[in-house]
């Protein structure tokens, strides 16, 4: 079943008290462009990311939103710099004598000093900082892909609706063209009728209405016509991503509907051609979204 390239997914991990969301969005584009915006802490997986979210969107304008949230816990602790710390005590002592100064050193002021006090953050191991951002970005791609599928269904049900109607026109056009030659032979033979005789050559009749006959016949691209037709239906089917062969495919059928559209010297062929080229572009902007 064919893949919308249009899609939306949220994903959750916590490790450590650390907690952070993922979400995917996807919109269509012509190739598999995948874009990762994610916190300091998180662009060391960056790679990994984009393997894990590849190996299941095959194409499309793919950005992935990481976020950090607050923590659940306390991730970061303040740390004493014990050295900086005893500096401080030993230069305040040094200025009491020095001073003369008496009293106690408070406690507010020196850690109040600079460097005393840092905040570092608390270690996270690696590997599960690892699997726990690898499910989240599992349960965002779980989402994104269910919505793929979900409007993808809807694409294949409108495609099937227009095709249906080309291979209509298109059998109409099968029962009419071989009519055309006939009927304009006669439109000759009775415009002849009206001219003297001395005025007809009918070898040179005979040859324009083998020419006309000739230019005429458009068997043979009804013929792969038909066969791109029955090709595009079954790519539909393919559970897999088919969006280049639609498109080739579509490329093709087109080609041949503007050479049967040359061809067509008869009113009723020339609007089956046309309603045959409105549906083909119509199918083409759908397919534009197929992944």
């Amino acid at each position: 079943m064919i893949r919308s390239m249009t899609g939306y997914g949220y994903g959750r991990g916590k490790v450590n008290g650390l907690v952070f969301t993922v979400e995917i969005r996807a919109v269509n584009h012509r190739y598999a462009d995948i874009g990762i915006k994610a916190p300091r802490l998180l662009l060391a997986f960056e790679a990994e990311i984009k393997k894990q979210v590849s190996a299941e969107l095959k194409r499309g304008k793919i950005d992935v939103f990481i976020n950090q949230e607050s923590a659940e816990d306390p991730c970061t602790v303040p740390v004493l710099n014990q050295k900086v710390a005893q500096a401080y005590v030993d230069l305040f002592r040094q200025m009491q004598l020095q001073y003369e100064l008496g009293g106690d050193i408070p406690l507010e002021v020196l850690i109040s000093q600079k460097d005393v006090l840092s905040i570092k953050d608390l270690a996270i191991d690696a590997d599960d900082l690892r699997l726990s951002l690898r499910q989240a970005v599992e349960q965002a791609l779980i989402g994104a892909v269910q919505m793929r599928k979900i409007e993808g269904q809807a694409t294949l049900v409108d495609i099937q609706g227009r095709l249906l109607l080309v291979n209509e026109a298109v059998d109409r056009i099968a029962a009419r063209s071989p009519l055309v030659p006939g009927e304009w032979q006669q439109k000759l033979a009775d415009r002849l009728q009206r001219l003297s005789d001395e005025r007809v050559d009918a070898q040179r009749i005979a040859q324009e209405l083998a020419l006309f006959a000739d230019r005429c016949d458009i068997s043979e691209e009804l013929a792969r016509f038909q066969s791109h037709l029955q090709q595009f239906a079954d790519v539909l089917e393919q559970d897999e991503p088919v969006g280049r062969q639609l498109d080739f495919l579509l490329q093709e059928l087109n080609r041949e509907t503007n050479t049967i559209g040359s061809k067509s010297n008869d009113a009723e062929l020339t609007r089956n051609v046309v309603s045959i080229k409105a549906e083909l572009e119509k199918i083409r902007e759908q397919v534009q979204n197929v992944e």
